[in-house]
């Protein structure tokens, strides 16, 4: 990753027509607002889906130093902490049924022998949740947001279960001839719970 790193226009776009889906009950964090303090507030255990559409960062010689950026500039324009590592995410105390890593390569991590992948889908399953979507590449931020906005409707208008909404989504993204390649939608998959 070049720092530093680019911004990402249709993360926003993913996570307004994400809430849109939702009930009033959801808290919501864009922009400034989503920094590394909101990402590490003990209420986080209240809410059943965590949604993170922002740059992931894979080490796999060094998972320790893997992990999410979050706004790396507060509403003043200073400049703050905005990298939450892998032991940030460890720390975490989670119930969700659900995390979204919406990033580049968060699916990546070290294989350790007799500990197998190090990486953020180990933090978060550690932290609580009980299932992890991630990325096993680099992915591009447009094609990202339609495959996103479609796996939240299909999994909370139409009620299937991640896995499967993971599956239509990225069936209906690959029928459509500007998404078509895998790179596009191919790069997602579940890890943990598949119920």
């Amino acid at each position: 990753m070049s720092w530093p790193p680019r911004r990402l226009p249709f993360t926003r776009q993913e996570a307004q027509s994400i809430f849109n889906l939702v009930p009033s009950a959801s808290l919501q964090k864009l922009g400034f607002a989503a920094d590394r303090t909101a990402a590490t507030d003990r209420n986080l255990a209240n809410y059943q889906i965590l949604h993170f559409a922002t740059h992931g960062i894979a080490n796999s010689e060094h998972p320790e130093l893997s992990g999410i950026l979050m706004s790396m500039v507060d509403d003043k324009g200073n400049i703050v902490n905005g990298f939450l590592r892998l032991n940030d995410i460890f720390n975490l105390q989670i119930s969700a049924k659900l995390v979204v890593l919406s990033a580049c390569q968060t699916g990546m991590g070290q294989s350790i022998k007799g500990e197998g992948i190090v990486g953020l889908t180990r933090g978060f399953m550690y932290a609580g949740a009980q299932r992890v979507a991630v990325s096993l590449w680099n992915v591009d931020d447009e094609g990202t947001s339609v495959l996103m906005q479609k796996f939240y409707q299909k999994m909370l208008q139409e009620k299937l279960a991640p896995a499967a909404a993971l599956r239509v989504a990225q069936l209906e993204i690959m029928s459509q001839e500007k998404w078509q390649s895998p790179y596009y939608w191919a790069a997602f998959a579940l890890q943990g719970e598949w119920k």
